[in-house]
């Protein structure tokens, strides 16, 4: 009968890395490290699980984004009416310079 083996954070990151990246099977990753197959499909499906998690807790919620909105729309009012008053003002300064010159 064998003990528990427990094995780092770092071997099974690198154990999981083997099935998902390398896409081996776990069969095939489990002897590779010399792990248990049975286990290897446990860290396999613990990682898999922390990442949708991670991908969830990194989505913004609907009010974060109606609130991203609407602050994007005030700030493109506002550019808007800056630009309109910049054509005016270069509107006015090219009428004053032309005038200038005709003297």
């Amino acid at each position: 009968m064998k003990k528990n083996q427990s094995y780092t954070a770092e071997f099974k990151a690198e154990a999981v890395k083997l099935v998902l990246e390398q896409k081996l099977s776990h069969q095939e990753a489990a002897q590779r490290v010399g792990v248990p197959k049975g286990s290897l499909s446990n860290w396999v499906a613990s990682s898999q699980r922390r990442g949708q998690q991670a991908l969830k807790a990194a989505e913004p919620s609907v009010a974060e984004l109606k609130a991203e909105v609407s602050r994007l729309r005030r700030e493109l009012a506002r550019v808007e009416m800056e630009r309109e008053i910049v054509k005016k003002a270069a509107a006015y300064f090219a009428k004053e310079s032309l005038q200038g010159t005709r003297s």
